[in-house]
């Protein structure tokens, strides 16, 4: 006991000096680096959406550096093959024996940090190459399985504003994804602030915060948080809620305007980021503010709104407040 404790006051401070240096970089943008955090300690992947230029993959990259992490930045394109991504077999010849062989070429998936660039722009068969990845943390290439170096998370970046040329997510691979990330634009303080610094020439030295294996002792020490039952049956009314229901059980709202609600993967992750909220917070106990406080990025992307909320301009973020003032504690 006394030792998770200690790893929990430790989790405290890594995650301030984590913060610290990613603001030598990164200018504003709190919450969005608070909720990356998040999905850090939970193991948990991301997806960004937000207009280009708005520090995405900086950020990510920069979060990788500070954690002496391995990054890859995959650019997804229409022509992009899974085996750009996953890696081949080729056949390799021994000079000295002349034998031939097939060897494995490892992609650019085995790194600790995958950045998925444009998520959207690369066809159903290529986005599919993630999701094995994702789930199951391995591989599987000509009949052989690999397994990939932990801790492994995947940050995929997605234009909101530019649909020509893109193939929309299919609803397995976002429910791969832990959070939904919305990237604003920052605030005039902010924006003068990035201006003077990136056109400044003067480039700022981070340190190492923490390495693969400290990580992965918090992410291990994120599940023993307590959560007492009425925290965790409000997660779950709020999923259940959430869905359709043509017997007349479910709050009007959902079933006028909701196609399909979140599955049961969202309880999982409201409770996984409620407990690593209350431990960053130097608690140790998990509450219904927490869950309040990761429910929007864990269900924002599992409602599907009907044909008639998106006519009446009806958005997720709408249904996902009014679950939260009906669904009582």
């Amino acid at each position: 006991m006394t030792k998770s404790l200690e790893l929990a006051q430790e989790l405290v401070n890594s995650k301030k000096r984590i913060v610290n240096e990613v603001r030598k970089v990164i200018v504003g943008q709190d919450e969005v680096l608070e909720n990356l955090l998040i999905a850090l300690f939970c193991n948990g992947h991301c997806l960004f959406v937000g207009v280009p230029g708005l520090a995405k993959t900086l950020l990510v990259k920069t979060l990788a550096k500070v954690l002496n992490l391995n990054f890859s930045r995959i650019q997804f394109t229409p022509d992009l093959m899974p085996s750009d991504i996953t890696g081949t077999d080729i056949l390799y010849e021994d000079k000295t024996t002349n034998n031939r062989e097939f060897r494995f070429i490892k992609g650019p998936i085995f790194s600790n940090v995958i950045l998925a660039d444009e998520i959207n722009r690369t066809p159903p068969k290529t986005q599919a190459a993630l999701l094995q990845a994702m789930q199951e943390r391995q591989v599987t290439v000509g009949g052989n399985t690999y397994e990939l170096e932990q801790p492994f998370l995947v940050f995929a970046t997605q234009n909101p504003i530019e649909h020509e040329g893109t193939y929309p997510l299919p609803e397995a691979q976002l429910d791969r994804f832990m959070f939904i990330i919305n990237v604003d634009y920052p605030t005039l303080k902010q924006e003068v602030e990035i201006a003077l610094t990136t056109t400044s020439g003067i480039n700022s030295k981070m340190d190492i915060v923490l390495n693969a294996a400290q990580i992965q002792e918090f992410q291990k020490l994120i599940p023993s948080v307590p959560v007492s039952q009425h925290v965790a049956e409000f997660a779950v009314r709020l999923v259940q809620s959430s869905r359709p229901n043509k017997n007349g059980t479910s709050l009007d709202f959902i079933n006028e305007s909701v196609d399909w609600g979140a599955g049961p993967r969202a309880s999982q992750h409201l409770l996984m980021g409620a407990k690593a909220c209350a431990l960053m917070d130097n608690r140790v106990t998990a509450t219904i503010e927490d869950v309040k406080r990761v429910t929007r990025q864990v269900l924002e992307h599992r409602i599907i709104l009907n044909f008639k909320a998106e006519a009446e301009n009806i958005t997720t973020t709408d249904i996902i407040e009014k679950l939260l003032k009906s669904v009582k504690i």
